[in-house]
């Protein structure tokens, strides 16, 4: 088979025939990264988005940052006040909101929304975490305020046991677990008083406002989600970072599987979050693995996750061999291309997996392919910016 068989320029057309080719229409479409902050790429997802949008009736957008800090976005582009510089800011996390491309895409999804009834809605999937974590504080405080009582405790005493946010969001907690307080004495209350507190939740559902319902469910799910990670850098045992990349990914997967309750949604996020297959990650002397985000989320929505990674070609000064998949895909007579992963698995002869000098670009796995759905492939970048 031909290679180009397996592939057509990446346009608009290009991405409702993947759609259509799909057994049902997804309610959630996973867009991976292969590198984080690729202008090209954030520039192709937001066509896609745009298309999406106006010919397939997708309904929302959502990103590898943090969940909390999208409610900041979220509120803006279906109407609220404030300023773009501030919301972007102060709503995403990890350097995503210094992104031209993010930037354009919050602008043009407030311009819609105001023409529109029917409002697209903006979310983070992300835990508030990197390597380290964020107080619970936010959460716990938001969900306490939403509910009526009785409650566990007081706020007061809620407000001692969290102390100042800086003894949890040490960032020195990466490396020594000992600087860790996720298994203190208040730490282990908490996470009782936020059990008690979803509890509570399901109890109260009901008598929720819909936004208020779902704001709180979001505010329970974090509160849980932190609370067992700060628990677990905690741990000094060899499972540390294997068992804290899977918490990770599994409140990814919370997150998901809310906002595809509300979809369909694009998804953008790293190819190792998204993919369906378990992940792999060079660390330190080390090969982490975990299950994915997309995995998980997948073996609850099956046919209804549809997953599209990306690869790049020539990464700056980095031009792929041509026994790679890369290499392959290169040869392709257009820029931008959507490729058909299974088909194009059938149609390349024992290619080998590309090793780039770029560190942070995770290229294809050839024997992977056939957990794919699609690829979208940019044959040339500048590189990050």
């Amino acid at each position: 088979m031909d290679i180009r068989d397996t592939a057509r320029p990446l346009d608009g057309t290009a991405v409702s025939a993947f759609l259509r080719r799909r057994p049902a229409k997804p309610l959630l479409l996973g867009l991976g990264e292969a590198r984080h902050f690729v202008g090209e790429l954030g520039e192709a997802r937001n066509e896609i988005f745009r298309h999406l949008v106006e010919h397939e009736g997708y309904r929302a957008f959502a990103i590898e940052s943090d969940c909390l800090a999208g409610l900041v976005v979220d509120e803006y582009v279906t109407g609220g006040a404030g300023a773009l510089d501030d919301v972007m800011e102060r709503g995403f996390s990890h350097g995503f909101g210094a992104s031209a491309a993010n930037r354009e895409l919050v602008r043009w999804m407030r311009a819609h929304n105001a023409e529109h009834d029917d409002k697209i809605r903006f979310y983070g999937f992300d835990g508030p975490l990197e390597y380290w974590a964020a107080s619970p504080r936010q959460a716990l405080t938001a969900l306490y305020d939403l509910l009526d009582g009785p409650l566990p405790c007081t706020a007061e005493t809620l407000d001692a046991l969290l102390g100042p946010d800086e003894r949890w969001s040490d960032e020195a907690t990466a490396t020594d677990p000992s600087r860790s307080i996720g298994r203190s004495a208040d730490a282990r209350r908490l996470r009782l008083i936020a059990d008690d507190l979803v509890a509570l939740l399901e109890t109260q559902a009901p008598g929720l406002s819909a936004p208020d319902r779902e704001r709180a469910e979001l505010y329970a799910r974090t509160a849980v989600g932190l609370l067992r990670y700060h628990d677990q850098m905690a741990d000094d045992s060899p499972h540390r970072w294997p068992r804290l990349s899977a918490l990770r990914d599994a409140m990814m997967a919370a997150n998901l599987r809310a906002i595809a309750e509300r979809g369909p949604a694009l998804v953008f996020g790293h190819n190792l979050h998204l993919q369906r297959h378990s992940s792999r990650m060079p660390f330190g002397d080390r090969v982490l693995r975990w299950w994915s985000a997309g995995a998980l989320a997948a073996t609850h929505l099956r046919d209804r996750y549809a997953f599209l990674a990306s690869a790049l070609g020539t990464l700056g000064d980095d031009t792929p061999p041509p026994d790679t998949v890369e290499g392959a895909l290169s040869t392709l007579p257009w820029d931008h291309a959507l490729i058909d992963a299974r088909r194009l698995a059938g149609s390349l002869a024992r290619p080998v997996q590309r090793v780039s000098q770029d560190f942070a670009y995770f290229p294809l796995d050839p024997a992977r392919l056939d957990h794919i759905d699609g690829v979208v492939f940019l044959k040339q970048v500048a590189g990050p910016r």
